[in-house]
């Protein structure tokens, strides 16, 4: 990898992970609400978002670095983990706070005194293990999915079992009658 490639995406990283500390501070005061008034109908979204961005970038620094360090940064088809996963982590911080809070992920949130402490650390969780939660989802959805599929597997058997049978029993009679 060259060298000002290293730069740019160490210095894309180190943008993200303060900017995003940046921004939740801001969200935290409402700086953000005076300029963009919208905002606040979407604060908590973007709380979740901010995490996930700050524990995608914490993650894929402390990667970057360790890969530097070990001289480990010559495959240049690693830059894309660099530059898109902790994007990825945002959004999917965001999604996995709702499937838990709509009750499919079941993790309960004990509320302290009104606030998202909790579903804001899940979201900051989900942004640092962004591949660990992908495959969890992964298996998941896998598992949702194909037990509907073993259940309609069953009854389409079934169903071709009740007509190779009731074919056979047909075919007996029209023997039977034949002869």
């Amino acid at each position: 990898m060259k060298r000002w490639l290293k730069a740019v995406i160490l210095t894309y990283l180190s943008l993200l992970f303060f900017g995003s500390f940046l921004a939740v501070g801001m969200l935290g005061t409402g700086a953000l609400e005076k300029f963009l008034p919208f905002i606040s109908d979407i604060k908590i979204f973007l709380y979740y978002f901010f995490a996930g961005a700050i524990g995608g970038s914490l993650r894929h620094l402390y990667m970057f670095c360790t890969h530097y360090m070990e001289d480990e940064l010559n495959d240049y088809r690693k830059w894309i983990m660099y530059i898109f996963y902790p994007i990825f982590a945002t959004g999917t911080a965001v999604v996995a706070v709702t499937i838990i809070q709509s009750g499919i992920l079941l993790i309960q949130f004990t509320d302290y005194q009104d606030t998202p402490y909790a579903p804001i650390s899940i979201a900051f969780f989900v942004g640092f293990g962004f591949n660990r939660f992908v495959n969890k989802l992964n298996t998941v959805s896998k598992d949702i999915f194909q037990t509907n599929n073993k259940k309609m597997d069953t009854v389409e058997k079934a169903s071709v079992e009740i007509e190779e049978s009731s074919g056979e029993q047909m075919e007996s009679l029209n023997n039977s009658t034949h002869k």
